[in-house]
């Protein structure tokens, strides 16, 4: 019996190790630290923290899903992190302030918004070149690329446009006004409509991508008890089956819980201090804030609608992904 109870054990051990290996893990960036925390989502503790070049902000996972990309703005890189060692392997150049930055879901390429030249980069990573660069308006920011990869959507804070570009012709073909200071760019998991924040302005613009490549919903932000200056629009994260959009609301230390089809605001979540950029897990049970001024990581309970934990994490947490 106790051979036989062995030989039980050492199965079950045999088939819950690859699961364990392939633990979910959350990477955050430490925009004052030049470093990404690595949390666990089983434990929901920081397991690993990678040192990277100066002012880690956006990160993108490669369309293999086997590096992390980084872009680290005062190097004017994109750092790699092999996922497997979680060590930089190598950096490319990415041009001047990199901030933002996205994969194309089909080809090796990395769109970066290069704010102090006015243009987005496109980088070949597997080749490891420069491949072109699109003018767009002053000082851009947010970068949102559709499902299919046919459009991209760059943001730019001082034109407060929405610029709508055609990723084979490599050009800007409709420009859009939306709200001051637009930060981030966001599709519908459909593709049929592209959501930009605008920070100062406290509004999302719903762009429809489908036929007019116009603003056709303007969603409006108004706390209860929370002074409207700090009500500001910055990340964006939405389900796949349609439900919710999320909206993090940066000094008004809320995120906003948004019905994908009505627009309607439904609620506001509080979480940490300066809520800035989003992102969900794998299942979207939970979601996870970067909370720049109380240095920490909110986890929101989906179903539940409420903030379950506090992570802390490095000194001003910038961007939030989840490995895929």
């Amino acid at each position: 019996m106790l051979k036989q109870g062995l030989q039980s054990v050492a199965l079950a051990a045999l088939f819950l190790t690859p699961f364990s290996a392939h633990a979910e893990r959350i990477f955050v960036s430490n925009e004052k630290d030049n470093t990404i925390s690595v949390i666990d989502a089983q434990s929901l503790e920081v397991i690993e923290t990678i040192e990277v070049g100066r002012r880690p902000r956006a990160m993108a996972f490669s369309s293999d899903g086997s590096e992390l990309f980084v872009a680290v703005g005062d190097d004017e890189a994109i750092d790699m992190i092999d996922l497997e060692t979680l060590n930089v392997v190598r950096s490319q150049a990415s041009g001047e302030d990199p901030e933002v930055i996205r994969t194309d879901p089909n080809k090796p390429y990395i769109y970066v918004s290069n704010e102090d030249d006015n243009i987005v980069s496109i980088l070949d990573y597997e080749k490891r070149t420069h491949v072109d660069q699109i003018p767009v308006g002053v000082e851009p920011e947010g970068l949102g690329i559709s499902p299919d990869g046919k459009w991209l959507i760059a943001t730019t804070e001082t034109s407060n446009m929405a610029h709508i570009i055609d990723a084979e012709k490599r050009e800007a073909v409709y420009h859009r006004l939306v709200g001051a200071r637009p930060r981030h760019a966001e599709f519908t998991p459909d593709g049929k409509e592209a959501w930009v924040s605008a920070e100062i302005a406290a509004t999302v613009s719903v762009i429809d991508m489908q036929e007019s490549f116009d603003v056709e919903h303007t969603i409006r932000f108004d706390v209860p008890g929370v002074p409207r200056e700090t009500v500001q629009a910055v990340g964006i994260a939405m389900t796949s089956d349609g439900r919710y959009a999320f909206v993090a609301l940066g000094p008004s230390n809320r995120v906003a819980v948004v019905d994908q089809q009505s627009y309607e605001v439904l609620d506001y979540i509080l979480v940490g201090q300066r809520v800035w950029h989003l992102a969900l897990n794998e299942d979207e049970s939970r979601l996870y804030t970067t909370n720049g001024v109380s240095g920490d990581v909110t986890v929101i309970d989906v179903d539940g609608l409420e903030a379950i934990k506090s992570v802390p994490v490095g000194r001003f947490p910038w961007g939030v992904v989840v490995e895929p």
